[in-house]
């Protein structure tokens, strides 16, 4: 959830400090093609911003938490994830290629990780995002032992 609340709160300040330089731009250029209550009262732009991205910085880090999920049972990895669309993948354990853990700059800051488990095909590939470092890290070496147990029971 932190993540997700990271990833938000930056994407707010970046609109909102992006729509006062605007702001600023346009209310000292004295544009004529700007329209005259933008150019007497550009404050509004970033006020607008902000109320309008207000319900997102809020609701969504929590809807995210609530639809991203995972499951390792027997031979399958269930992922799901999404926030204006649902997706859910079932990756079978057998059909692994590899597992690999990434971490970006926010990731890292906080002690998470993200867990990329790739098969041969694109669609059965999956993403799990926001994990504790030493969850992913023993989840990736857990997934990689089933995998090489599987093919070699396959074979």
């Amino acid at each position: 959830m932190r993540l997700w609340l990271a990833e938000a709160l930056f994407g707010f300040v970046l609109l909102v400090g992006c729509s006062i330089l605007i702001a600023q731009w346009v209310g000292g250029s004295g544009w004529s093609w700007v329209p005259g209550w933008f150019a007497d009262d550009p404050w509004l732009l970033p006020v607008g911003v902000g109320v309008l991205t207000t319900p997102f910085l809020v609701a969504e880090p929590f809807v995210r938490y609530a639809v991203h999920r995972w499951e390792l049972s027997g031979d399958v990895v269930y992922t799901r994830s999404g926030f204006l669309t649902r997706e859910w993948v079932f990756v079978p354990v057998s059909r692994i290629q590899t597992v690999d853990k990434a971490q970006g700059w926010v990731e890292r800051l906080l002690g998470l990780a993200t867990l990329e488990i790739r098969t041969a095909s694109h669609a059965g590939s999956s993403t799990i995002k926001g994990l504790d470092y030493t969850v992913a890290a023993g989840l990736a070496e857990e997934l990689a032992h089933r995998a090489e147990q599987l093919r070699d029971d396959a074979t």
